[in-house]
């Protein structure tokens, strides 16, 4: 059953879970058809979701860019607030593809203010410069074809 449209977010509430939500979490198919679902950090920039990680998601997304993504928030079922994305994943090979791709500079930008200081080291922005190197570590670049959102605390509660 399809969630109801009155639960749905508007554009404004999902670029807000966008900026705000600390982790997003991506389903690749992996070899054979086992799925692989790993968290990681992302932005959000004009509709498409920008990330940059190495290994199975990689090598994964390479031999079938059909991947689906979730951003969620709370825990209990009358404060769940997410979205999924089903879609398309671009993985940009090189330095050359990370230039051409639209949105990147932007992405960069994005990227270092918001996990500035993740790790436990000191909160200052700085432009995330990460770049295609060995064999796995790149940019991923996610184009939704189908979003489904909902947030919970719009439920009509009996009175």
């Amino acid at each position: 059953m399809p969630i109801p449209k009155e639960l749905s977010l508007a554009d404004e509430e999902l670029d807000s879970l966008m900026a705000s939500s600390w982790n997003m979490r991506i389903a690749t198919v992996g070899p054979g058809t086992r799925i692989n679902m790993t968290p990681l950090w992302f932005v959000w920039v004009e509709g498409r979701i920008f990330t940059y990680c190495r290994g199975q998601k990689v090598a994964n997304l390479r031999r079938n860019l059909q991947a689906t993504i979730l951003v969620d928030k709370n825990e209990r079922f009358p404060e769940l607030v997410g979205a999924m994305f089903q879609g398309t994943a671009r993985v940009l090979e090189d330095a050359d593809a990370e230039s051409a791709e639209a949105g990147m500079d932007q992405a960069r930008d994005l990227m270092g203010a918001k996990y500035a200081g993740g790790h436990g080291g000191p909160a200052v922005a700085t432009r995330n410069e990460a770049t295609a190197r060995g064999r796995n570590w790149r940019w991923v670049v996610f184009q939704p074809t189908r979003t489904v959102t909902w947030d919970n605390h719009k439920i009509k509660r009996p009175g």
